[in-house]
Parts: C-alpha cells; sequence; structure tokens
C-alpha cells in the first residue's frame, strides 16, 4: 500500500477529519463495508481517549493547540486488518429482537454495545421523524463499519422481523466491544493506582483536564487468550453461580474459531458439564433450531457443523465428559446428525434450474429420551415438499444412532473417536446430572 501524506499530520499524527478520509481511502476494496465519519460520528467520542476501528482500538490524543489527533500507523494497522477478513454474505447470523434483553455488566461503561444499538434504531419509526432524529447525532457507523448496508431483515408470518448480519461482521463487532470493556477496564485501574500514590499536595496536575493529552498507540488491551482446558470437567450449574466467572470467560478467545473474545460459556444441557467458552457467533451457530422442545429443523448450518468443520465441532461437543465417555452427542445434536448424514441417501430430489436439489427441508422429532434408550425412537420427515409427498423419510431407534454416530466418528474424526469411551475417563459419575434450566433467552446472554 502507497503511503500518501495526509493532510494536517503532525509527528505521525492526524486530525480526526483526515483520519475519517483515510479510513474510508485504505478501506475502499475491503469486504466489508465502511462508513466514513468513523472517528467524529457517533459512536466515537474523542474525549473518551479512543475510537473504535474494525475489532480494534486506535487512541486520541490532544494535540498542543487542542485539536484531537489519532496515530496515522494505527489506522492503517486497523485498515489493513480489516481488509484481510473474508465476509460470506449467504453465513447469516441472528442479532435480534429475541424476547429477553441481552444481558450485559452495567458498570463497564462502554458504549458501543452494538446489539443493543442497532435493535434500537430498527425499532425508530420510519419517515420524516426518523430522518429529523438522525441529524441530531444519531449513531452512523459500528466501529466503523457500515453495518446498514449488509443487514438482513426477514418477516415470519408478515408481523415478526427478525434482523441478521453476516457471521463475519457479527465477531468483528463482538471483538470492538471485547477491546473496548478491556480499555475501560485498563483505564479505571491506572486512574485508580494515580489516585492512590500520587501526593496530594499537587492539586494542580489532578485538575488540569485542559493541558496536552497523550494515550499509548498501542493501547492497555490485552488479546484474548486460548483456552487450553482450564473448566474441563466442571459443572455449569456450580461454576455459573461463582462470582467472577463473566469477567474470567471474557478472558479468553472463543475455543471454536479460536479468533473472537469468548463471551459466553458453553455447556451440555444433557449431562451438565461445561465445554468451553465461546463467542456468540459460534454459540449461535451450534444452537439447535427448535420447533418444540422434541422437534428440530435441519438448517444449511449443519453442513459446516458436520462437513466442513466437523473435526472443530466433535472435538468441542466432546469435551463434555459425559459426551465422551459414551461417544455421543446430546439428543437434539444426534438427531440432527441422524437426519443430515444417515438419512441423507433417503432423502428425495427435484428437478431444478440447475440440475436437481434436495427436497423441501428436513424435519427430526423423537419420543422418548436418551435417558431411556429403549423406548427413545427418531422420526426424520420433509417439510415443504413441492408435491405433498415424502413426509417422513425413516424412524431411527436411539441405539441405532448412536451406533452410526460411533462408526462416522471414527472414519470422521479418528483422533476425536480415540478419546472417546468409557475406558478413556476416570471417576465418571454413575448418573448424569442435567443442568439447571436455560435462561439465555435464546443465546444472547452471558448465563
Amino acid at each position: 500500500m502507497s503511503e500518501r501524506v495526509m493532510p494536517g499530520r503532525t509527528d505521525g499524527l492526524i486530525t480526526l477529519g483526515a483520519a475519517d478520509a483515510l479510513w474510508v481511502d485504505v478501506t475502499a476494496d475491503s469486504a466489508v463495508p465502511t462508513a466514513f465519519g468513523a472517528f467524529t460520528r457517533p459512536p466515537a467520542h474523542a474525549r473518551a481517549g479512543y475510537v473504535l476501528l474494525g475489532g480494534h482500538v486506535v487512541a486520541t490524543v490532544r494535540a498542543s493547540g487542542g485539536q484531537w489527533s489519532v496515530p496515522e500507523a494505527e489506522v492503517r494497522r486497523a485498515a489493513a486488518e480489516l481488509n484481510a477478513v473474508g465476509m460470506d454474505r449467504q453465513d447469516l447470523v441472528r442479532i435480534g429482537p429475541f424476547r429477553e434483553v441481552p444481558r450485559q455488566e452495567c458498570d463497564e461503561g462502554t458504549p458501543l454495545r452494538w446489539r443493543r444499538r442497532i435493535t434500537g434504531e430498527l425499532r425508530e419509526p420510519s419517515g420524516p421523524e426518523r430522518a429529523a432524529r438522525r441529524e441530531v447525532g444519531r449513531p452512523y457507523h459500528l466501529a466503523g463499519i457500515d453495518w446498514r448496508q449488509i443487514l438482513m431483515e426477514w418477516t415470519r408470518d408478515g408481523t415478526q422481523r427478525t434482523w441478521w448480519l453476516p457471521r463475519a461482521v457479527v465477531r468483528l463487532l463482538d471483538a470492538a466491544e471485547h477491546a473496548e470493556t478491556q480499555w475501560v477496564r485498563a483505564a479505571r485501574t491506572r486512574q485508580a493506582g494515580a489516585a492512590t500514590t500520587e501526593p496530594p499536595s499537587h492539586p494542580r496536575q489532578t485538575r488540569d483536564a485542559d493541558g496536552p493529552r497523550t494515550t499509548n498507540s498501542e493501547g492497555p488491551t490485552a488479546s484474548p487468550r486460548p483456552y487450553n482446558a482450564e473448566l474441563e470437567g466442571q459443572l455449569y450449574s456450580v461454576l455459573s453461580r461463582k462470582p467472577g466467572t463473566a469477567r474470567r470467560v471474557a478472558g479468553w478467545a472463543c475455543a471454536v474459531c479460536r479468533t473472537t473474545p469468548a463471551t459466553v460459556l458453553d455447556h451440555c444441557h444433557e449431562h451438565g458439564y461445561v465445554r468451553a467458552p465461546v463467542c456468540q457467533s459460534c454459540n449461535t451457530q451450534e444452537r439447535p433450531d427448535h420447533l418444540y422442545s422434541n422437534d428440530i429443523r435441519v438448517a444449511n448450518r449443519y453442513t459446516r457443523l458436520f462437513h466442513t468443520d466437523a473435526d472443530d465441532w466433535l472435538r468441542h461437543w466432546h469435551r463434555c465428559p459425559g459426551c465422551r465417555a459414551r461417544t455421543t452427542l446430546p439428543l437434539p445434536h444426534l438427531a440432527a446428525w441422524t437426519a443430515h448424514i444417515a438419512c441423507r441417501s433417503l432423502r428425495p430430489t427435484h428437478p431444478a434450474h440447475r440440475g436437481r436439489q434436495p427436497c423441501g427441508v428436513l424435519r427430526v422429532s423423537w419420543t422418548g429420551s436418551q435417558n431411556a434408550p429403549r423406548s427413545c425412537l427418531l422420526t426424520v420427515a420433509v417439510d415443504f415438499c413441492p408435491s405433498g409427498e415424502h413426509r417422513v423419510l425413516a424412524q431411527v431407534p436411539y441405539r441405532e444412532a448412536a451406533e452410526r454416530f460411533r462408526l462416522w466418528l471414527a472414519e470422521t474424526a479418528p483422533a476425536v473417536a480415540a478419546a472417546a469411551g468409557p475406558d478413556r475417563l476416570d471417576g465418571l459419575p454413575a448418573q448424569s446430572r442435567p443442568v439447571i434450566a436455560d435462561t439465555s433467552g435464546e443465546g444472547l446472554a452471558l448465563f
């Protein structure tokens, strides 16, 4: 990338207006659309000491003339990392609205809270009133990303609206929110340390808020550390009640994608054990699409779970000692695997514009539960068949489905299969302990 001299540059610093133009210029070819005003329009606020760009914090500096500036090198570094992000516009994550508001820590003072901002924006009235509100300082972007260009809105039954963003953008915004949280915590720690060590005989130093201000361009944010099975074997019902667990989870990187800060402590709903800290995107991707408590749709995302990223997901699911010892999956996941993999050859196809396409939408239901495997039966069916046929494809007993999964696991992920089985685990409880009721509000709350 050519090094272009920016107007207003002084000792490596550029004004906020010049930084806006530079940000748009160097991200022109990015797969993720960016917005002008990343430094000068809400939710950016230079006086807070930082501005969010993508998933990074860029420090703001008060120059001697009283003008706010930012390091040009930091802007270019954030732009280069954003340009390297690939985005699949078909890989979407639902961001709202949900029945319950996501629970967030109220004392962190992090203004991004991007899910809440998007929900607030989209619930406003349309027309001149909304335009007037935007003119008086409504948010124009989120961490320099123009989310309006890529937001998808679906309407179900003509009334209920749902909003979706590409998974890559969700991970970027989650990373930005995490970086902002870490910045605020570090800033408060520094202020508290300065207040306790600074002698009280120099009050002028504490009151001089209008003088030159400099901030470390590297920022105090710490990269999330990799998860190394620190919570393995612990029960979610116990760990989720311990003080400080939420803060501890936020210090890890997602154990599945390993690129985004973790926000959720994923756990097995069948055996009650903690699996690992994961990000919101991965937690949403693995959540079964329940129609009823014993009935799920088999969505296209199972292609990633059982095909392209199967090794990562199988390893993650078997972080639960109960699933690993029994070489199986929780019942909803095993049911989805049975429909998507074991019964794939039974699914009819219909003529399409380019060859043939699978018929309708797969759905699998079950009677009984895994606690009574002899009476548990999985029924695989097809919904929305164009000809109204193919309602029921197969009925598979639970034990047969579990045995098929063991054979498939040995072929697909031999390392995961080699670590499974009752002889690989010591001290496994004879009776599984069910997890506490899920109050996560469709997957957005931490606990």
